[in-house]
């Protein structure tokens, strides 16, 4: 899926837009013991709570592919006739109506969810009528309709219980002590089924959220999907700066790091200027070509190339969102921390003076320190 396929389905989520959406939820105890289950209609519900729903279910498809979000591909004996898969269809096909099937999936999720303490699983239906799209624009021709992508979106949350505190009674003009109550906070993970590619569905593969993105919650994804696991971005990007360390030694120099990092960030940035575009992605020849470009010897480059295969797989691209960060450069040294915009790391240089090695940022002007301005 795209920006644009996502930001189609979350444009879905407004309950201003009076669509026929059905919400099922199991709360479940700190001891995985349900404490209640319910089924409602959007519609039904008070505009301040359908709003609180929606804007959950918004959070479950946000962030950045190759990041937050990750394209889960289904075995293919999964989608022939695996029980996981069909359960999944049954829910999407019966609009969440088949009280079997929507309690094996609950009893699933529950199994596979690591979360310390109380939570929360959400699951809507919806049916999209992916408007017509015309030869001229992506405006929608009228009320014509060219598919109907029917999906389920689940998000797990945490429920978590506030501290006691002072609240104003408006009604009293008072304050008064507020006791402890419990709040559902941001899904921690969640996914849409099928997903939605080229304007329909793709029953072969799934959209799975994830808030930190060192967590993988395999045994979620066994149980709620039964497709393959994956490494969160934070283990791939970690692995990725080893392999480029490592494989590179004494070769691995700033410009060297930088002009890596440039390359990916333009990348994304390319990927950013068109919403339909595919989520770019890195292949080890692309760096190798960086690396030979600035004068990296062939020992080194070859190195690379093996040690990305055995980590990554032979032929096996990354995403270009998880391995690289296109808001800042960081660089540390044992004392230091500086943190710079990617589109002006020409400012930052390498340098030995007198024998010790400096880091260098070219100061022109409107220097701070401790939010101060300062002349040098």
């Amino acid at each position: 899926m795209n920006k644009k396929d996502i930001a189609q389905i979350r444009r879905r989520l407004n309950p201003e837009s009076q669509n026929p959406v059905v919400i099922c939820g199991c709360y479940v105890n700190g001891q995985k013991n349900v404490v209640s289950a319910f089924r409602r209609s959007l519609i039904s519900l008070p505009q301040s709570e359908s709003e609180k729903y929606m804007q959950i279910f918004r959070r479950s498809l946000s962030g950045d592919v190759g990041r937050n979000l990750v394209p889960l591909t289904f075995p293919t004996d999964e989608v022939m006739d695996g029980a996981t898969h069909a359960r999944l269809t049954r829910l999407n096909q019966t609009a969440l109506d088949d009280d079997e099937a929507l309690n094996a999936f609950f009893d699933a999720i529950i199994a596979g969810t690591r979360i310390e303490g109380n939570f929360l699983i959400l699951v809507l239906h919806d049916t999209y009528d992916v408007p017509f799209k015309t030869s001229m624009d992506d405006e929608a021709a009228g009320a014509e309709s060219e598919t109907v992508f029917s999906y389920v979106l689940c998000a797990v949350c945490p429920v978590k219980q506030t501290k006691p505190c002072l609240s104003y009674s408006a009604s009293e003009n008072d304050f008064h002590a507020l006791d402890p109550d419990w709040v559902v906070a941001s899904p921690d993970m969640g996914f849409l089924f099928p997903a939605f590619e080229d304007g329909g569905p793709n029953i072969h593969s799934a959209l799975f959220y994830t808030r930190d993105l060192a967590e993988s919650h395999d045994d979620f994804v066994a149980a709620a999907l039964n497709a393959g696991a994956f490494a969160p971005a934070a283990e791939q990007k970690e692995t990725f700066k080893t392999v480029l360390r490592e494989a590179l030694e004494d070769e691995c120099s700033f410009e060297v790091v930088e002009a890596v990092n440039e390359h990916i960030v333009s990348r994304l940035e390319e990927q950013k200027q068109d919403k339909e575009a595919e989520p770019a992605r890195i292949g080890k020849r692309e760096v190798e070509k960086v690396l030979t470009d600035l004068g990296v010897s062939p020992e080194r480059t070859q190195s690379f190339s093996e040690r990305f295969d055995e980590e990554f797989g032979l032929g096996n691209d990354l995403p270009a969102a998880g391995i690289a960060d296109d808001k800042q450069m960081e660089l540390r040294t044992g004392e230091v921390t500086i943190r710079v915009n990617p589109g002006c790391a020409g400012l930052v240089e390498t340098r030995t003076i007198d024998g010790v090695k400096y880091i260098l940022i070219r100061a022109d002007e409107g220097v701070c320190v401790n939010g101060v301005n300062v002349d040098i």
